[in-house]
């Protein structure tokens, strides 16, 4: 049986805003005003005017999103479908993958294309923790230790936390990676790097409620860093530190090194990816920009769980045959910055290559959203960059990993 290949022939997303909603005295995020939904569907009508002919041959959506509670309820790619024009015949999907969420959909989209699909296929993800708190949806596990325990479930900082322990990071290290990370971004949009991609969100009268990332510490340096205080000593005391240390027996204590400045801030944003076959771009004379060479998700240790992105890593270059050292440009999710010492410690990478434009670190983590951030982001820095091939690899809570290879073309 001869697979049809898939392409991207767009990609973009919004700014990332603090997900954070107006309480007493305190403003909210820029775009805590923005009901979920409205953030996808501004994007949708983004891609509707960059690609003639596009949404009458959309033959899916598939939204990534984890909070599926209150505003994002009720099945939102449906919704979203509803405020578009998108057209009723589409059929949609809303799913949960935890952080990995946004490149599942992507990486469905891309199977459904290689089983022959028609037309295109929009696939993304979205999330307003403005609007649903994280862990919002109140899952019992999360609240009930003896549940938790008995599922071998912590929260995913607590895996952070466990592999600063196991390998040994310091403080030092974690703020190192998180300064990086902070300053590539304020290059990039200093650079002028994510003009094609990111696109201003706007009200309902047209003004702009933000046109770039507002999580970016401006001014930050590695004093200001070494000042704050680990932030999860607390937490550990809960349950956890004994969950972790009974399946770690090796290890005497946990060490709590992670301040919240090592720790991805919670965000709102979506992003959005248009996936077909190269027959349905000749149909209306849209050209791609990348081909999905190959793509992976992968379950593992659900304690330390963030190691998870790595067996996705290693999957695909296995099926490849790819090296590390081959890719011209990676998108490593900044789960938290543990998991980040970790990618570099672990295969040597050309620094300058790793999260080109900084990370999740610096700019935020809308759940659902955050693969189809990265993939997007990918995307445009290969065209940027005129280079061709790239990764992107994610890590969720419970042991979760994605990871999806592209060429540019």
């Amino acid at each position: 049986m001869k697979f049809t290949e898939p392409f991207i022939f767009d990609a973009i997303r919004t700014p990332r805003g603090l997900g954070r909603a107006p309480k007493n005295d305190k403003p909210g995020g820029s775009l805590s005003s923005c009901a979920p939904h409205e953030l996808v569907v501004g994007l949708i009508d983004e891609l509707d005017k960059r690609n003639s002919g596009l949404l009458e041959n959309i033959s899916s959506l598939t939204l990534g999103c984890v909070g599926q509670v209150k505003a994002q309820g009720g099945h939102l790619a449906l919704i979203c479908r509803l405020a578009s024009d998108i057209p009723n015949h589409a059929p949609v999907k809303t799913l949960n993958n935890y952080c990995v969420s946004g490149l599942t959909a992507i990486n469905d989209a891309a199977t459904t294309v290689q089983a022959g699909k028609d037309g295109f296929l929009i696939a993304g993800g979205v999330e307003s923790l403005s609007s649903v708190g994280f862990l919002g949806d109140n899952a019992s596990y999360y609240s009930d230790p003896k549940l938790s325990a008995s599922l071998n479930w912590a929260p995913p900082v607590m895996g952070a936390e466990l592999i600063a322990t196991i390998e040994g990071y310091s403080k030092r290290e974690l703020d190192e990676v998180t300064l990086k990370s902070h300053k590539k971004a304020a290059i990039a949009w200093q650079n002028g790097s994510y003009k094609d991609s990111v696109i201003a969100v706007k009200d309902n009268k047209g003004k702009i409620l933000l046109d770039h990332d507002e999580l970016i510490r401006q001014g930050l340096t590695a004093e200001k860093l070494g000042s704050m205080p680990p932030a999860f000593a607390e937490q550990g005391k809960l349950g956890f530190d004994k969950m972790m240390l009974d399946k770690h027996p090796a290890l005497d204590a946990i060490q709590h090194i992670h301040s919240i400045a090592n720790c991805p801030g919670m965000a709102d944003g979506a992003a959005l990816t248009v996936i077909g076959s190269k027959a349905a771009g000749a149909a209306v004379g849209l050209e791609a920009k990348a081909r999905i060479i190959a793509a992976v998700e992968t379950a593992g240790d659900p304690i330390i769980q963030l190691t998870a992105g790595f067996d996705a890593i290693e999957l695909l270059l296995r099926q490849t045959g790819f090296s590390i050292h081959d890719f011209d440009r990676i998108e490593f999710m900044e789960a938290f910055a543990s998991t980040l010492v970790k990618f570099f410690r672990t295969y040597d990478p050309d620094i300058d290559k790793v999260n080109a434009n900084g990370g999740h670190l610096a700019m935020g983590h809308p759940m659902g959203a955050t693969g189809a951030i990265l993939l997007t982001t990918l995307t445009h820095e290969l065209e940027r960059s005129d280079t061709t091939l790239g990764i992107v690899v994610a890590q969720a809570a419970g042991g979760i990993g994605s990871a999806m290879i592209i060429e540019r073309i």
